[in-house]
């Protein structure tokens, strides 16, 4: 291909890690193994309200463990739940909403799309209106006193948002309802909320992020009331971690209504949402991690509040260990959301809290530079999927009415270019790809609770790297710095890589520093800038890629192996490491299952040996033309069967490009004398 592919950051998927804190009661093992779901559903019509709380508590437990929620959906679960949203107890609204969101985190699509089918977003809609209304009034559903009956209510609204998070993830007809329902002003008075309850303006601002990606029919509900709500918050200047996020999820939501900003005021909110950005990112993590937990430490030999803590660390451990990554999350229905916990965190643990909090920013962070640098236009990622929505479809004419769009696709780059270059956003997401510090990573090691930590730091280094290949596929050189500059990356990345014996085999980071490597040798490759990676270790890499399970990262190991060997055809004596790259790209393009791995292995060959003495010699000594001559018509006949269903109308366009260029590229080999 000879290009890079932008990667684009999608906001991940709710999954079983999510799970509410406050509506899940202790349960007794034995309840937990016999997953009794005739008695707790009969339960849940009880006349009392305790014993429907008890039953809504329990079934939160319960459907944690995936195997058991079969019972439930079968037994009709979703139909007695339903109305328990509207219940005459808020303590069971909570519990009830809490049922919900752990079925729908640990049962998937389906229970998700099930839910949707039986009607679930009607109460939930009701739900969530009653308690916006009810922030603002004294007025309650139980004789408690207004503080103690707001923070309840908050409590609601807190597990109904997370709900109708991840409804709108899973389902389509979710979306398009929350879209018609109005919902984007709830979302708005939840995130209002930060000064009396952070959790719930963050759940609300996490949904919001999510809601409006690639979201053309919600931007015609988009109105001032919402976007000066985004706004008071992007300008917030108050301490705490939790303001930071929320700044950063709105931060993110503004761009992705970017095409719905009024024309007027676009080049400054585009100015505050990269200084949001920025700031995010000169936090120093390294430091400030263990900073924290030294301040736990303190806090905890001056009273027993630690104690607490400890006892309650084994359940955060273990909603840890089944965190999954995607390191380009690009599939919203199959990528599972990171595993951001920190609402799982102990109360009394606030430093570890706030730690979790600075890296979901930071990684939120860099996603979304991420996608500053992804243009709108398809063929910027020809291997990947195309994106069926337009997000300047629809539009308020309250909002853009006359709207020329300054932030239109023909001049986003320019736009978006200058507020990076003026934040100096290259340096800064360099910096992070250098996270996690090894002081940060000792201290976490050691400490039980603090452990869990690790993977979020390699998370915020891995979200660096895809984003720095982002950024050098839309600038160019002098940008970011010149051939110094370069060289400089050139050594750090070479360290990361190749100071240990083996290639790191962790596919998140693989994907991630693949793509960096690529984006860097094909910068430096078109200004003639010399690197310290030598051909050999380049190999390694990519030996060590082409194993991966993973398609982009095949993908990149071979445009690295295209790359290095086009660069080295230029220079004499090279054709025994022609040899080497010849052999590897031919074994893949005739051997590799996914038909878009062997386009890319067969585009690599096209630029390795298109042209020079060098490269003839290595052609013939590997037998170059009878080899493909033998491979085309075995690609023909895959590509005629496989193109229905498989691939992408953009991936086939591009294959069928790579059929058209093997044909003209044998005959090239034939004309040769």
């Amino acid at each position: 291909m000879g290009k890079s592919k932008n990667k684009k950051f999608r906001r991940p998927q709710f999954s079983a890690e999510g799970l509410p804190v406050s509506a899940v009661k202790n349960v007794e093992d034995e309840e937990e193994v016999e997953s009794p779901a005739d008695e707790l559903l009969e339960k849940l019509q009880s006349p009392c309200a305790d014993i429907r709380e008890y039953a809504c508590a329990s079934i939160s437990q319960i459907v944690k463990q995936s195997r058991a929620i079969p019972a439930f959906v079968q037994r009709d679960a979703l139909r007695c739940l339903g109305p328990l949203l509207l219940d005459r107890s808020l303590t069971v609204r909570e519990t009830a909403a809490g049922a919900l969101r752990n079925l729908s985190a640990c049962g998937g699509v389906d229970v998700c799309e099930d839910m949707v089918k039986q009607d679930i977003l009607t109460p939930l809609t009701a739900l969530l209106r009653e308690c916006c209304t009810g922030f603002d009034s004294s007025s309650g559903i139980l004789p408690k006193s207004p503080k103690d009956q707001k923070n309840l209510l908050e409590a609601v609204a807190n597990e109904a948002v997370n709900l109708l998070w991840n409804l709108c993830e899973c389902s389509s007809q979710a979306l398009s309802v929350f879209n018609k329902a109005g919902l984007l002003n709830v979302l708005i008075q939840c995130i209002e909320r930060h000064p009396h309850n952070m959790e719930l303006a963050l759940s609300a601002a996490r949904c919001l992020h999510t809601v409006t990606e690639e979201n053309a029919e919600l931007l015609g509900s988009l109105n001032m009331a919402v976007l000066g709500g985004l706004e008071a918050v992007l300008l917030s200047s108050h301490p705490g971690m939790g303001l930071t996020l929320l700044r950063i999820l709105a931060a993110g939501s503004v761009w992705n209504m970017k095409s719905s900003l009024p024309s007027d005021r676009q080049a400054q909110i585009l100015s505050a949402v990269v200084a949001t950005l920025s700031h995010c990112l000169e936090l120093d993590a390294g430091a400030l991690v263990p900073a924290l937990l030294g301040a736990e430490a303190v806090r905890c030999m001056a009273g027993p509040a630690g104690a607490d803590g400890e006892a309650r660390e084994g359940e955060m451990e273990e909603d840890e260990e089944e965190e999954e990554g995607d390191g380009s999350m690009r599939n919203r229905k199959t990528a599972k959301r990171d595993n951001d916990f920190s609402d799982l965190l102990p109360v009394e643990k606030v430093e570890l809290r706030e730690a979790a909090t600075l890296l979901e920013a930071q990684q939120t962070s860099l996603e979304i530079i991420g996608n500053l640098c992804c243009s709108d236009d398809p063929s910027d990622d020809e291997w990947e999927e195309t994106s069926s929505s337009d997000e300047g479809e629809l539009c308020s004419d309250s909002v853009c009415e006359g709207n020329s769009s300054l932030l239109s696709p023909l001049c986003l780059s320019a736009e978006v270019h200058s507020a990076l270059l003026n934040h100096n956003m290259p340096e800064k997401v360099l910096k992070k790809t250098e996270f996690p510090s090894s002081a940060a990573v000792e201290v976490c090691s050691k400490n039980r609770a603090w452990n869990c930590l690790i993977k979020k730091m390699h998370r915020v280094q891995c979200r660096a790297l895809t984003c720095l290949h982002n950024i050098m596929s839309v600038m160019d050189a002098e940008a970011l710095g010149g051939a110094p500059a370069l060289q400089a990356l050139a050594e750090h990345l070479s360290n990361m890589i190749f100071s240990k014996p083996e290639i790191p085999k962790q596919e998140e980071f693989l994907e991630a520093v693949t793509s960096a490597v690529r984006s860097l040798l094909q910068i430096m490759a078109s200004k003639n800038i010399p690197q310290c990676m030598s051909p050999e270790q380049l190999l390694r890499l990519s030996e060590a890629a082409t194993r991966s399970e993973a398609v982009s990262i095949r993908v990149n190991a071979l445009a690295i192996l295209g790359i290095t060997g086009s660069t080295l055809a230029r220079e004499q004596g090279s054709a025994p490491s022609l040899q080497v790259i010849g052999s590897a790209l031919l074994q893949v393009a005739s051997k590799d299952h996914n038909m878009v791995v062997c386009g890319e292995a067969l585009d690599a060959l096209f630029d390795v040996f298109a042209d020079g003495k060098e490269a003839e010699q290595a052609a013939k000594n590997i037998h170059l033309l009878p080899s493909l001559k033998a491979l085309q018509p075995a690609f023909k006949a895959k590509l005629r069967k496989e193109r229905k269903g498989k691939y992408s109308p953009g991936q086939l366009c591009v294959l069928d490009n790579v059929r058209i260029n093997l044909k003209r590229f044998i005959g090239y080999l034939e004309s040769l004398p």
